[in-house]
């Protein structure tokens, strides 16, 4: 069941409450006696743990601002493998045999 946090608009009393989804909605505030009660809405703490998250899932301000300059000039913002259109290796160059002199 979840817990819902209510706080008196009388008095100001905050105080949390475990109901079914199918319970009303509770109206009298346990301290004052006066039916001011309002639900409050908290934020919901969200912990990533483990290796199950992409690197783009979070992405620095930098990476930002290159997919939208990418995406301005018609490009795809994507980092899937080597291009297709790179110049292969080049080998270096074996020495000149040494000259008998």
């Amino acid at each position: 069941m979840p817990v819902y946090t209510s706080r008196c608009s009388e008095c100001g009393s905050e105080f949390e409450r475990q109901q079914s989804f199918d319970a009303p909605p509770l109206k009298k505030c346990p301290v004052c006696g006066k039916e001011a009660l309002q639900k409050v809405f908290t934020p919901v703490g969200i912990v990533f743990k483990g290796s199950g998250f992409y690197s783009t899932d979070h992405r620095s301000t930098s990476s930002r601002s290159d997919a939208k300059a990418d995406s301005k000039n018609g490009k795809a913002a994507t980092k899937a493998g080597p291009a297709t259109d790179a110049k292969p290796e080049s080998k270096p160059t074996p020495p000149a045999p040494a000259k008998d002199e």
